[in-house]
């Protein structure tokens, strides 16, 4: 597994990121923390770039979080990606949720992957669902399992199509 290796290393030049970033989130300048994503060696500052990333840019910052979620080298940051697409809650970040639970080498990835779509829950995701329910890992099984639950549920109950047609998101 890569993990990254600097958590924090330079805490001046950290600091003064996380000031750009509490700056840009007044700003709502997403391509601050996309910036971020892409030159800074620091797990904490990537971890923050994508969370924020999410909630400065919504729906806009799919293709992006899609982005760091199949090619961020640290699975915690991947994780974060995954989180966050589930939170926005839009169907057109399901294809890197797909490719990361069926193919990201790590277990944690891919079981915030299968929970994300289920937050989604887009019928379309039942396929890379019920294939997550045979994973290696079982924390990835449950959460694909719970997931197909939920996007019955949905259907059964014709509560919405995705996370953001319905409220309160089960």
């Amino acid at each position: 597994m890569m993990y990254t290796r600097t958590v924090v290393e330079d805490e001046p030049h950290a600091m003064l990121v996380m000031k750009g970033m509490e700056e840009a989130w007044e700003r709502k300048d997403e391509s601050f923390f996309i910036k971020v994503l892409a030159e800074e060696p620091s797990l904490v500052l990537r971890v923050h770039a994508v969370c924020i990333l999410a909630e400065v840019g919504g729906e806009k910052s799919v293709p992006a979080l899609g982005d760091v979620l199949l090619h961020d080298p640290d699975p915690l940051v991947r994780h974060e990606a995954a989180f966050s697409l589930g939170q926005i809650g839009l169907s057109e970040g399901n294809r890197a949720l797909e490719e990361a639970v069926l193919n990201d080498r790590d277990p944690i990835v891919r079981h915030e992957s299968a929970a994300a779509l289920g937050s989604v829950g887009s019928a379309d995701s039942e396929g890379v669902l019920v294939k997550a329910e045979s994973d290696a890992d079982e924390m990835v099984r449950n959460s694909a399992k719970a997931s197909l639950f939920n996007i019955r549920f949905l259907k059964q109950y014709n509560a919405g199509a995705t996370a953001r047609d319905r409220a309160p998101r089960p």
